[in-house]
């Protein structure tokens, strides 16, 4: 992949576009150079450019007329709208006019666009969404969440290989190990998609180090974690949920009293560090894997930083051969969809 395509980004993308978009494409570019191609209404980008004081002769500007909203029916949504910014920017993927595409809208319209438009790799089944879950030790790719509600045991298998990819290309690991998501260490506990899944990957040439309970994840005992699409968008709700929740009860009870606001107020650097550490924002967006392209999800309540970090992490698997490494990994294989 060229290093000098732009990454294509969606600028109507999540609840706060366009103007945090725009002010998370001029970061990536200050930052860490990397060219961006702003997908949009035109007019709508050049006035929310004026507003948020951004210079647009660093970024280039390809028009897309209409917008998918985030409430719309994903897949009528992408039909009905060919010339909306979640495909037009597809479309500069697929036509080799950019290295990768980013969005934070409509989740399920940017998997449907991204079918529709680049199709999947030779081989793969089924594209997964991909999520970096920050860990004790080190990030933890878990795959699927949200992509695939019903799985077969071979398509767990294919995750596998498919985050093995990712992880080495994207997170630099080498030999990345891969757990299976069960209700028990034990290679005789989960259900029997579980029981096939750690079957074939025991049999694999992957790294597998066998199952992890859902408490094992944050601890960071593995480099991949595989689950179906439903139990994997359980496990990430939850977890925003909780650090949410963990939050806002150590704000009250920071609150306290005077000798609670003290002990605050000397913890807030290291606080402010952890924050830093378990932030979506940090991690950019989720890949959707088994594409013929690389595309980045971002989350829709994605502000300036994190849709930075999201330009950062496509243009990093882009110039680290993903689609080539996810090819590879899923060669000559025959597994239904």
């Amino acid at each position: 992949m060229s290093d000098g395509l732009p990454v294509a980004l969606d600028a109507m993308g999540g609840d706060h576009a366009p103007r945090e978009v725009l002010l998370g494409a001029a970061e990536a570019r200050r930052r860490w150079g990397i060219p961006v191609a702003l997908v949009g209404p035109g007019d709508t980008i050049r006035q929310a450019a004026r507003e948020a004081g951004i210079d647009l002769a660093a970024l280039a500007l390809v028009e897309a007329p209409s917008v998918v909203g985030m409430a719309e029916h994903p897949v009528q949504a992408v039909r009905a709208k060919p010339d909306s910014s979640l495909v037009v920017g597809l479309r500069l993927v697929k036509e080799g006019r950019a290295a990768a595409f980013v969005t934070a809208g409509n989740t399920g319209a940017a998997m449907a666009a991204a079918l529709f438009e680049l199709g999947r790799i030779a081989g793969v089944a089924r594209p997964a969404l991909a999520i970096v879950y920050p860990a004790l030790r080190q990030p933890v790719l878990l795959l699927d969440v949200g992509a695939n509600a019903e799985c077969r045991p071979q398509h767990l298998v294919q995750f596998a290989q498919m985050g093995v990819a990712y992880a080495e290309s994207a997170l630099r690991r080498e030999r990345p190990r891969v757990a299976l998501l069960s209700n028990g260490e034990e290679p005789t506990k989960g259900s029997q998609l579980v029981l096939e899944a750690h079957r074939l990957l025991a049999a694999s040439d992957l790294n597998f180090a066998g199952n992890v309970e859902g408490r094992h994840i944050p601890l960071g005992e593995a480099d991949v974690v595989v689950t179906d699409g439903f139990v994997g968008n359980v496990v990430i709700k939850l977890s925003e949920g909780l650090a949410e929740t963990l939050v806002r009860m150590l704000r009250e009870e920071a609150l306290r009293g005077w000798v609670s606001r003290l002990g605050a107020l000397l913890m807030l650097p290291a606080l402010r560090r952890m924050r830093r550490r378990v932030s979506y924002e940090e991690y950019g967006g989720s890949p959707l894997l088994g594409v013929n392209g690389v595309v980045i999800v971002a989350h829709g309540r994605s502000r300036a930083w994190a849709i930075a970090n999201a330009v950062r992490v496509a243009h990093e698997a882009a110039t680290g051969a993903l689609v080539e490494r996810l090819s590879a990994a899923c060669a000559g294989q025959a597994v239904e969809a």
